[in-house]
């Protein structure tokens, strides 16, 4: 079975004022490792979806720009290994 280069598969709601799709995509691809990022909504919420072995640091940096909430981190391995949890 092959190995999943990143291993949680991180979304999260952002809700504040004057978020920006551009900006926050950019800087997550700047200073998180990881693939798959999706950063969509408007200035008031944004819907982050990466994938990354380190989702705290996406969740510090989204709380950063506003309130996080719909949090979801997944184990991509556990699911391809068929466990749940």
């Amino acid at each position: 079975m092959e190995e999943i280069e990143y291993r949680y598969d991180t979304q999260l709601l952002i809700e504040g004022t004057g978020l920006d799709e551009d900006e926050i995509t950019e800087y997550i691809t700047e200073h998180f490792v990881g693939d798959c990022l999706l950063a969509v909504g408007d200035d008031e919420l944004i819907k982050i979806h990466f994938h990354t072995n380190e989702p705290w640091k996406i969740l510090e940096y989204g709380r950063s720009l506003g309130e996080i909430y719909d949090i979801v981190v997944e184990d991509m391995d556990r699911q391809a290994r068929g466990l749940q949890g």
